[in-house]
């Protein structure tokens, strides 16, 4: 009984989700929704795998309302993307762009593939 009753409480314990709420006032919902777009694309430097709107961190919650402020001070979107990977490097980016810094996070995807495809023709020519 006592185990079941703590099996109940761990479900329940790991559905609830805990929401940071913005209170930022926007001129119009045209900046609202800007300035929200603009902080899903862009990653929270301390929680890897979620952005800015997504994430908890108290970090993701100081970089949104930052954003929050730019998008208000009328900053476009490519100033702001830019003053946040002058900051945090393209690792803040969930779309970097294609130059010398990002051709390693480009590139090995395709150079995976050409291995595995490699070795299966090497694989199958061995066996023959």
């Amino acid at each position: 009984m006592r185990i079941s009753l703590w099996l109940l409480a761990l479900m329940i314990s790991i559905s609830v989700k805990a929401e940071m709420v913005d209170t930022f006032q926007f001129h119009s919902d045209q900046e609202r929704v800007r300035a929200v777009a603009l902080a899903k694309s862009l990653r929270c430097p301390q929680c890897q795998n979620q952005n800015l709107v997504e994430s908890n961190a108290t970090q993701a919650y100081q970089l949104r309302l930052e954003v929050y402020e730019m998008v208000r001070q009328g900053k476009s979107n490519e100033e702001i993307i830019q003053i946040m990977t002058d900051r945090f490097g393209y690792f803040v980016n969930y779309k970097p762009p294609i130059n010398a810094q990002t051709a390693i996070l480009w590139g090995t995807p395709f150079a995976l593939v050409l291995f595995a495809i490699g070795a299966i023709v090497w694989r199958i020519r061995s066996k023959k």
